[in-house]
């Protein structure tokens, strides 16, 4: 029998094939990992044993790639270190485009911006990649190598973003960066907010906690159509002799009982994402992923697709 989660992924399927074809605007989600991916190099754990005994697929770290298909154009949220393999699987998606319109990076921590070696002389040798940053970010690009050889290059184009100021990707698409609070050491950390055609996306792959927030996630919840969070650690017990303290992130079982007491319509918006190598959230069949399920909530899977 079908786990509950592949079951409610196999109905959202077919809800969102069965949509008006005028849906010009859309989400794909390339990875759902957390920096490092799935399975996490040097991990000898029973989590990346289920990888290597074929029982568990392998999973990129977290990367968005925004399309718009009226305009022939799609945009990556991330370029992660699996940039080769998540091109590949969105194929078709970014029209006859070989490349990506522009890139939108979060911040300075390895699994979002270190794929943007590929466009590198040694690889793609990109001209003049549009890559869209925050001031710190752009700081910490053009000043440290080897990043600072793709601008001397022209393989990439620093543009630069500001907290809550839109940027217009085209006549039905725009993307607003949202300061969160993160661990910070080379750059600032920025969410988005995608407003396309007719609906909201909402994506904060890295926060240390709502509570450090200076604006309410339960507000903002309820102005998109779709949340995609923070979830890298299930709870505080999956790093043995780790001070979690360090490594900040909202546990999903706080999530859940921060938001317990919205409506069931609002719950369902929230997709988390984001998943540690450790977190159970990476196994369908597994007692978390049925908890967090049941208790109205979305877990994100690689491949899907969100329209706007």
């Amino acid at each position: 029998m079908q786990s509950f989660r592949l079951k409610f992924w196999a109905c959202l399927f077919v809800v969102l094939a069965n949509q008006p074809t005028q849906a010009q605007i859309s989400v794909r989600v390339l990875g759902i990992a957390q920096d490092a991916g799935f399975p996490q190099a040097g991990c000898n754990k029973a989590c990346c044993q289920q990888f290597y005994a074929g029982q568990l697929p392998a999973a990129h770290p977290v990367s968005l790639a925004i399309v718009d298909s009226s305009a022939h154009q799609y945009w990556l949220v991330e370029a992660t270190a699996n940039l080769p393999q998540q091109l590949h699987a969105l194929g078709g998606a970014g029209a006859a485009l070989k490349l990506p319109a522009g890139i939108f990076l979060t911040h300075a921590h390895m699994g979002h911006y270190a794929g943007l070696l590929h466009f590198g002389r040694e690889a793609m040798n990109a001209q003049q990649m549009p890559v869209y940053a925050m001031p710190r970010m752009q700081d910490f690009l053009t000043h440290n190598g080897p990043w600072s050889q793709l601008l001397q290059l022209q393989n990439i184009v620093l543009q630069s973003l500001q907290h809550q100021q839109q940027v217009k990707l085209s006549n039905q698409l725009t993307i607003e960066p949202l300061l969160v609070p993160h661990r910070d050491e080379f750059s600032e950390t920025v969410g988005y907010l995608l407003h396309g055609t007719n609906k909201k996306l909402l994506f904060i792959p890295d926060i240390d906690k709502w509570e450090k927030w200076n604006c309410s996630i339960d507000s903002l919840i309820q102005t998109v159509d779709y949340a995609l969070l923070d979830a890298t650690f299930f709870d505080a017990t999956e790093l043995p002799g780790r001070n979690m303290q360090e490594i900040p992130h909202p546990f999903v079982v706080e999530s859940m009982l921060r938001f317990a007491a919205l409506p069931a319509q609002e719950k369902s918006k929230i997709i988390f994402v984001h998943f540690n190598h450790t977190n159970p959230l990476l196994q369908p069949n597994s007692s978390a992923t049925q908890k967090v399920l049941q208790a109205g909530f979305k877990v994100a899977t690689e491949g899907i697709q969100l329209n706007l």
